[in-house]
């Protein structure tokens, strides 16, 4: 009796390995053992990026801020630093976003988080 190989099914897993692979270079594209490999090494960096890709969202969005806090006569900590103080729970990207887009609201921002540092050194010289 012959050896089953559920060739339908290999058949299809190979072909969707090589739709992927369309447009590697040389053997990579053609043949399925380097398509495969190749795939693998392509998914890997796409989630390892994706990963990167916050981070990198975030240092843009950090640089943004200080930025405007700097013309604002002020540092990024001091300005976090307060921020917390007063109790305001904006992110950084949303806080890149006021800064770029609404000079007025984010001059106000920078006005409450020095108010609150002032207030949290007061605080901090009595005790």
């Amino acid at each position: 009796m012959p050896r089953t190989t559920n060739a339908p099914a290999s058949r299809k897993r190979r072909k969707k390995v090589l739709k992927y692979a369309k447009g590697y270079f040389g053997n990579k594209s053609k043949l399925f053992r380097y398509a495969k490999e190749a795939v693998q090494h392509a998914w890997q960096y796409a989630y390892i990026d994706r990963k990167k890709k916050k981070a990198n969202m975030r240092g843009l969005w950090i640089v943004r801020l200080n930025a405007a806090c700097r013309e604002a006569g002020m540092s990024y900590s001091r300005f976090i630093e307060g921020l917390k103080a007063a109790n305001i729970q904006l992110d950084r990207r949303q806080l890149s976003e006021i800064a770029i887009a609404d000079a007025v609201a984010f001059s106000g921002l920078i006005k409450q988080a020095q108010a609150a540092l002032k207030i949290k050194a007061s605080s901090a010289a009595k005790a």
